[in-house]
């Protein structure tokens, strides 16, 4: 009931279909005006769907420049345990390393891998195409959201997200499970933990000994999000203008990004790309636990408004939105990824 509580006054919480319920009526206003419920294929040409569903995330990467993300491979569904070791050592990616969906929602089936042996778990329980990546050595992780119009030169950063992991402080005495039952966000990811870690969470964590339980900075998987939106900058602009500008047609969407300082990452040193998101990209700063939930319907408000003018200018320079057998197939086969992934 504690947890339920938390959850129902904290509206971060609340279902998708909830929190997007005002959202809708927008949606089928320019919809309206488009045309095309799938307008949104249009706010990133070289993007699968925009990047909205179905988008391949290898493909996002081929799009990136290679040495602004870390050496990623695709695995292709039951694939041999022999050939994924073989393509490791090719590409000098060693343990640890990060395995994800490569089409995937919302952090769902992401998991450090430590060992040989998890991954050939991994390998053999996941029943989709994935990712292997060199894991990131950095420790500071942001969202920057960058929207740009087709017919300008430069575009903007209109929000950003700072993210604190899932991390437990020891005290000589609580276990480990203890010491997240102590945290309302940390216990209600209590039942994914224990699958991932199982007995391990019995262990006693030393005094001021920490463990971070969740290394990526995913809201779904307990990290707290912080509205970093004054930290934009010009020079932070800058950077993020160049790195676009290497990306072809990309207009819309949302850095994910871990760096070393916020220094460095505005000269554009010592950062990764973690992921780019497309047309499905939330204002994720809106997530702030100091925020109403009218400050996030504004916010979403704003930033589809950004995508609809983006779609509908590409489209009058001849970029076709799907029409409705194409984008409601895109849509099933979404239904069905994305089943396939929570059941992971």
């Amino acid at each position: 009931m504690k947890l339920f509580f938390h959850k129902l006054t904290n509206w971060e919480y609340w279902p998708f279909q909830v929190l997007y319920f005002p959202i809708y009526f927008l949606w089928i206003y320019y919809a309206l005006k488009a045309r095309s419920i799938f307008f949104f294929n249009a706010s990133n040409p070289k993007i699968k769907n925009g990047g909205f569903i179905m988008e391949s995330k290898k493909q996002i990467y081929d799009l990136l420049p290679q040495k602004k993300y870390p050496k990623t491979i695709l695995i292709r569904e039951n694939s041999d345990v022999k050939d994924i070791v073989s393509l490791l050592t090719e590409k000098q990616i060693h343990f640890p390393l990060v395995a994800k969906p490569d089409i995937g929602l919302r952090g769902s089936g992401v998991k450090k891998i430590k060992t040989l042996s998890e991954l050939v778990d991994y390998a053999g329980k996941a029943n989709f195409d994935f990712l292997l990546q060199d894991f990131i050595p950095f420790e500071k992780e942001v969202g920057v959201f960058y929207v740009r119009h087709p017919l300008q030169k430069k575009g903007k950063i209109t929000g950003i997200v700072s993210k604190e992991f899932l991390i437990v402080k020891g005290d000589g005495q609580s276990t480990i499970e203890d010491l997240i039952k102590k945290n309302p966000r940390f216990e209600l990811q209590l039942h994914a933990l224990k699958a991932e870690y199982g007995s391990k969470l019995q262990h006693i964590l030393q005094a001021d000994e920490t463990l971070n339980l969740v290394p990526y900075g995913n809201h779904a998987r307990g990290a707290k999000f912080l509205d970093g939106s004054d930290w934009i900058t010009p020079k932070l602009t800058k950077t993020i203008n160049d790195i676009a500008a290497e990306i072809p047609e990309f207009y819309f969407g949302r850095f994910d990004i871990m760096y070393n300082t916020f220094e460095e990452l505005e000269r554009g040193e010592n950062f990764q790309i973690v992921e780019l998101n497309g047309a499905a990209s939330e204002p994720t700063h809106i997530y702030d636990p100091k925020h109403s939930v009218w400050f996030a319907w504004k916010e979403l408000a704003r930033h589809i408004t950004y995508m609809y003018e983006i779609s509908a200018e590409n489209h009058k320079m001849g970029v076709p939105y799907l029409n409705y057998k194409q984008g409601l197939r895109e849509y099933k086969l979404h239904l069905a990824q994305n089943n396939k992934i929570m059941n992971f």
